[in-house]
This record gives C-alpha cells, structure tokens and sequence, in this order.
C-alpha cells in the first residue's frame, strides 16, 4: 500500500480470534518475513555460482519475475485511483481536503510530468531527464517507509492493537528520518549514472548532510527502542510481531540497508511489490464481500479480484514493456548526444538509445507514490474494508 499513508489513522479493530498458522505465515512472507528466507538462499548461490554468475541469474530472474509482480503493482493504482473519478473528484464521496489532494494527484501531477518530459525529450536535455530520475529515487524511499508505516498500523489494527500518539509519532520519525539517510548515504559528490542508457550527472549532496541524517536517524532508533521497551515494562502489551517485522524490515533492508547483499537488490523492488498487491487484495477482497449481492447474483468475488488482476497485468505490460517500444518506433529519433552538458572528461552525456524508456520509468514511479498518497489516507472511505 502500500502507501501507508502516515496518517492512515486506522481505528483499532475489536479483538479477533487468533488467526490460522497457515494464514498468519503467509502474511508474514507477504509483508516482509520472505526477505529473512531470501538472504541465506543468495548468500549459498554466490557460493555455489560465484559472485558474476550469480548476479548474471538473478538479474535474469528478478527482470521476468517484474512482468507479473513489479508492473502490475504500478497498473492496478490506476485502477484503484480513477474508478468512478467524476464522484471522487466532484462528489461528496471525499471531504474538500481529499478532493483536492485527488485533483493534484490525479490531472495535475500527471500534466506537470508529461509537460517536463516533453520539454527534456524535444530539446533533448539530460540534465532535465536526469533530474527527473532524480526525483524518482528521492521519492521511491518516501513512497517505501509509508508503505512499511501502513503494514504496520493497519495489520496491528486488524489484530486489536492499537498504539498510542506518542508511539505513531515516534514509528513515523523513525520512518522519515530512515528515509532522509538512505538519500543523504553515502555521500555523493555529484557522479555519473546511467538509466536505460540516459547518461546524467547527479546532484552534489553537501558535506554535511550524511553525518546529520545519520545522528537524526540514530535517535529515532533510539526513540523507538524506547516506546517500545516502555510497553514491556508496563506490561501493556508489545506490538504484534508481523506488523512490526513487516515494518522494520521495509525501513531498514528495503529502504536503508540495500547494499548488505548484491542479489538482494535485485529482490527489493518485487519484495515491495508483493507487500503492495497483499493490501489490494485485502482492500478489493473485503469490499467485495462487503457489498455481494445475496442468493450468488453479481460478479462472484474470485472472479472481481481476476479481472482485476487481468487489468492490472495489462496496463503494467502497456507502460513499461509497449510503451517505450511503441514511442521508440513512432516517435522522432533523437541524438545519442544531448544538452550540451558536458562532463569532466570532455565528453558529452548521453541520451543513449532508450531515453522514451528512461522517461516513462520516472513518470509512472512519480505518479504512483502521488497517488498512493490518495488513496491509502483514512480519508478515503473505502480503507474502512482493510479492518475487515
């Protein structure tokens, strides 16, 4: 969800029976617990294949695997967020204050990135592609620690727990400032990097900043160690271990921590991804049963949730595999040299062959972690079905 909205607020739930082994496992591997499995099966493959071979498979692996786990998480937003959109954009579906967040997230933020594509293709600029995948990486971290925020607010709800202000506060600095020193580290002193064959030249990120992020991010450890230490020794109860491991595991292996192991950071993306679909399925599947007509007339519930997938698979195909294939072929050829922007060595940096791609990479990452911010805020009726 992954979004997570930090505010998602949900309202403890009333105290469930505990829940089947086989279910509670799979949600764990779900959520994040899948990540403690993966670490020893790379390590023995690094072994047994070496470093480059192993590396060469899981790439391999990790590509195909994003045509039925990565693009569909980012196609079926599109689903979730302009279903019946004259009513949540004009209707009394959503307050002032999420209407309008919906108008910013739904047609401005969508016309302001296809205006700066635009611009950085036609002239072509790398610098402004370049700082458009800069963006990108920015806000995927954001986009991560709200998601691990939300799997743990909400599936702690869904067992009966609730926390306390001061502990979301805590659990939501924690998230933020994790987020900060993944960006801030390490220090960059403004490299080359290259995105689907786009060239750029990152921004300087200032002495400072590592250092600071790191001690801010070191007391939030603290703090959080802390609230939760209290609630042992107060005996009121310590979080449920799932939602808090699913979390953990979000802000520090897929967020902080990515380089602890270079096979790993191929499996983050779909990790995250997997995280994302189970909160979907939650949402679709409770709502569906929710409002299922009696005596089996509508649409079955498995069949709602299959078309939904079908759609899902289809519009994440469509922007990431189709798209740029078809705007390479439609589209003007560009020069493999743009912008003028010329590098230490003398030589120009690259567009590359791809830039549509690199381009259409930006522009959906970006649109999706805005529209997430929509549609997982408890403003949002519908996230009531997630208690369910």
């Amino acid at each position: 969800m992954v979004s997570q909205a930090p505010n998602l607020g949900v309202v403890a739930a009333p105290a469930r029976p505990p829940v089947q082994f086989r279910r509670e496992v799979g949600e764990f591997l779900l959520v994040g617990g899948a990540t403690w499995l993966l670490f020893p099966i790379c390590w023995l493959l690094e072994r047994w294949l070496g470093m480059d071979a192993a590396i060469y498979q899981m790439s391999f692996i990790a590509f195909y695997a994003a045509f039925v786990i990565n693009d569909p998480h980012f196609g079926v937003t599109y689903l979730l967020f302009y279903r019946d959109v004259k009513q949540r954009a004009f209707g009394s579906e959503y307050g002032l204050a999420q209407r309008i967040r919906y108008l910013v997230g739904g047609f401005v933020v969508p016309v302001v990135l296809l205006t700066w594509a635009a611009l950085a293709l036609t002239t072509p600029s790398v610098r402004a592609i370049g700082l458009m995948v800069q963006l990108m990486f920015l806000l995927v971290g954001w986009h991560y620690v709200k998601q691990g925020f939300g799997v743990l607010t909400v599936l702690s709800a869904r067992r009966g727990f609730a926390f306390k202000p001061l502990e979301r506060r805590v659990m939501l600095a924690h998230c933020y400032l994790g987020w900060g020193y993944a960006w801030a580290s390490p220090f960059d002193p403004g490299s080359l990097f290259e995105e689907h064959g786009v060239v750029y030249r990152s921004l300087t990120h200032p002495t400072w900043l590592e250092p600071l992020m790191a001690s801010l991010f070191a007391a939030s450890t603290v703090a959080l160690v802390g609230v939760l230490g209290k609630r042992l020794v107060q005996r009121e109860g310590f979080p449920p271990l799932t939602p808090l491991i699913g979390f953990l595991v979000t802000v520090w292996l897929w967020t902080i921590f990515t380089s602890l192991d270079p096979l790993m950071a191929y499996l983050i993306p779909g990790l995250h991804s997997l995280q994302y679909l189970y909160f979907v399925w939650l949402l679709r599947r409770n709502k569906a049963r929710a409002t299922q007509r009696p005596l089996g007339s509508g649409m079955p519930v498995m069949v709602q949730l299959g078309l939904l997938a079908l759609g899902a698979l289809l519009i994440g195909w469509t922007m990431f595999r189709i798209g740029p294939m078809v705007l390479g072929e439609v589209m003007p050829a560009l020069p493999k040299e743009g912008g003028g922007q010329v590098v230490d060595d003398g030589r120009r940096t690259l567009l590359g062959a791809t830039p549509y791609a690199a381009v259409l990479l930006a522009m959906v990452n970006i649109h999706h972690y805005f529209m997430d911010h929509v549609i997982w805020r408890r403003e949002n009726p519908e996230t009531r079905f997630l208690r369910g």
